[in-house]
């Protein structure tokens, strides 16, 4: 796979290890020499939007933060986003915005050019849908940049817009989860009508082990009059209505 592909389909940010489950090293090696994607630190690879970030928050005074920070922690999230996002101080003045995301917040506790782990999950969880931030929420976790008991309490602190948001985040957050995909998109069960939704994601049925194990779990389920439903990571994030269509086809 074409690493730019497969950073879109990791979130943006990925280690070499994950990255070479779907491309190759002489790939990934040639994307970086020409600057398609981007080498953040040893082992850690993101599309060029992430150098941006830093640049733009620079020159407007502020700080990386919400989905661009968690791209720069090195987590893996739901969806890239489309141009960076910045906070600035509650008094400053910016007179040009074009190209960046800006929220103005209190940052009097934060002293690196990206918000601190913890600052991350939440803006996230205030500011995303339930699905990407929850996935954001997750990625933390499985990455151990925040801690579950420290998220809680910080969550239940949060005031304003967002905050019932937030808190249900911190409460549903699960580090096992094995990459965004799976924090939106779990695999669904409805007994009553022996129903199955499989959510795939291709970068961990690439393995014959895998496969086979899949193929006999879905023959299985399927002989014991079980109706399964597969959906790819692109059917579900990019054809959604198509997915939404095939679930009411069986109502």
């Amino acid at each position: 796979m074409d690493p730019v592909c497969a950073l879109e389909r990791l979130g943006g940010v990925a280690t070499t290890e994950r990255l070479l489950r779907l491309t190759t090293p002489a790939r990934l090696r040639a994307a970086w020499l020409a600057g398609v994607v981007v080498r953040l630190r040893r082992g850690i690879y993101a599309l060029p939007g992430a150098e941006r970030a830093i640049a733009a928050a620079a020159r407007l005074g502020g700080i990386v933060s919400h989905l661009s920070a968690a791209q720069l922690h090195g987590w893996e999230v739901a969806f890239s986003p489309t141009c960076p996002w910045v906070s600035v101080p509650r008094n400053r003045e910016v007179r040009e915005r074009r190209g960046s995301l800006v929220f103005w917040a209190d940052l009097d506790d934060e002293r690196g050019p990206v918000t601190s782990p913890l600052r991350t999950v939440l803006d996230c969880g205030r500011r995303l849908a339930p699905g990407p931030a929850l996935a954001v929420a997750d990625s933390a976790l499985r990455h151990r940049a925040v801690d579950r008991d420290e998220l809680e309490v910080a969550a239940a602190g949060v005031r304003g817009k967002g905050a019932a948001k937030v808190r249900w985040i911190a409460a549903h957050a699960d580090g096992r989860a094995f990459n965004p995909f799976e924090s939106v998109h779990p695999d669904l069960v409805d007994v009553r009508r022996r129903l199955v939704l499989e959510a795939d994601s291709w970068e961990f049925h690439t393995g014959r082990e895998a496969h086979d194990r899949d193929c006999r779990r879905y023959d299985e389920l399927v002989l014991s009059g079980w109706t399964v439903l597969r959906f790819t990571w692109r059917q579900v994030m990019y054809d959604p209505d198509w997915v939404l269509a095939c679930l009411r086809s069986l109502a």
